[in-house]
């Protein structure tokens, strides 16, 4: 039966990030069903790759209604407008996302008592900014409303799911994020930037991603280049420390690379490195191992659920330089993926099986 389904989110495609990932995902293999799939999203008037997002647009079968938000410092994103645009939509059930910023809450509002409502929170606790923690701390009562309005409550990791159960008392199911296995698996390894071995950060250029810990190990792992993928407001920041360091030449920041371009990068690395701080799943961990490359992630947040796998090695959260430099050269050479990853189709079964359940 087809139905209509609307998804909600702080930002959609071509914006890159987790969140954004996994929305695009779930939305554009629901209306490669044969489902009416529209996603809301409080990003209008933002640009990607120089191109100011249009309101209203067609992405691979879904139709995408963006909004206008108020975003200090890229957070948050209060957009009443969500209100509006998910009762235009008339749908028949609503999947919003992300506790961290407001569209959830605001999807909350926007469905009445017949319209089934499904969260999913990517929920991590805090963040790396003592504003932002404070503004969370006021927001937790909505938040926390909004998550139990919900008919079900979907965890993307283990330790989402026990820390949604102490900060909320929820009983979330946990269904992973996929991985797109075939897209990354037989990829061409790209070459790095001088024809050296390079490490790889991909991601959101935020302090709280921890490139800068990848940074400063390059003195130590001078057979290594590093190459990072992604901007953001940190990146002034992180040039400046890359020359403090002296290895401004061996650094290349690549920016926003297209979607076509990663697998490529992910499989030329010799090992991807994330010393991010909070995370509710760590998906280019993910796709990182899909493309053979062996990972080392911080054990902060769910990356820790990462580190069971031979093929990733887990730092201390408070390492110290040595610590990473050890990691990579531990890692370096191992066979990845050394377990099955999470693939979308069974992603998209688990989500359609909750769909059903609450409609």
């Amino acid at each position: 039966m087809t139905v209509d389904l609307c998804y909600v989110t702080s930002r959609y495609r071509p914006h890159t990030g987790g969140v954004e990932t996994h929305v695009a995902e779930l939305a554009t293999r629901f209306a490669d069903r044969g489902h009416r799939v529209t996603v809301v999203s409080a990003d209008r008037g933002t640009r990607v790759d120089g191109r100011r997002l249009p309101p209203r647009e067609r992405r691979d079968g879904v139709r995408v209604r963006r909004v206008r938000a108020v975003a200090p410092g890229g957070a948050f994103h209060v957009a009443p407008g969500v209100v509006r645009a998910v009762r235009r939509t008339g749908p028949d059930l609503v999947h919003a996302h992300n506790y961290h910023s407001l569209p959830l809450a605001f999807a909350t509002l926007a469905v009445d008592a017949d319209t089934p409502l499904v969260a999913t929170p990517h929920y991590h606790g805090e963040s790396a900014s003592g504003l932002r923690d404070r503004l969370l701390a006021i927001y937790r009562p909505l938040g926390g409303w909004a998550l139990h309005r919900a008919d079900a409550v979907l965890a993307v990791s283990e330790w989402e799911a026990r820390r949604l159960a102490t900060d909320f008392g929820l009983d979330a199911r946990v269904v992973p994020n996929g991985i797109g296995v075939d897209r990354f698996r037989d990829a061409e390894p790209a070459p790095g930037p001088s024809d050296r071995p390079y490490l790889l950060c991909v991601g959101r250029l935020e302090r709280y991603k921890g490139v800068q810990r990848v940074i400063r190990t390059l003195p130590d792992l001078p057979e290594y280049d590093l190459v990072v993928a992604g901007d953001g407001p940190f990146r002034d920041d992180l040039e400046r420390i890359a020359c403090e360091a002296g290895v401004a030449d061996r650094v290349e920041f690549a920016g926003f690379v297209p979607d076509a371009a990663l697998p490529g990068l992910y499989a030329g690395a010799a090992a991807y490195v994330t010393m991010s701080s909070f995370e509710a799943y760590g998906i280019t961990v993910g796709e990182a191992l899909a493309a053979g490359t062996p990972c080392v992630v911080r054990e902060a947040g769910a990356l820790v659920d990462w580190t069971d796998r031979a093929d990733c090695v887990g730092v201390p959260g408070e390492a110290g330089v040595e610590d990473v430099v050890a990691g990579v050269r531990e890692v370096v050479g191992r066979e990845a993926p050394s377990d099955p990853l999470p693939m979308w189709q069974d992603v998209v079964e688990d989500v359609s099986a909750v769909y059903e359940a609450v409609g």
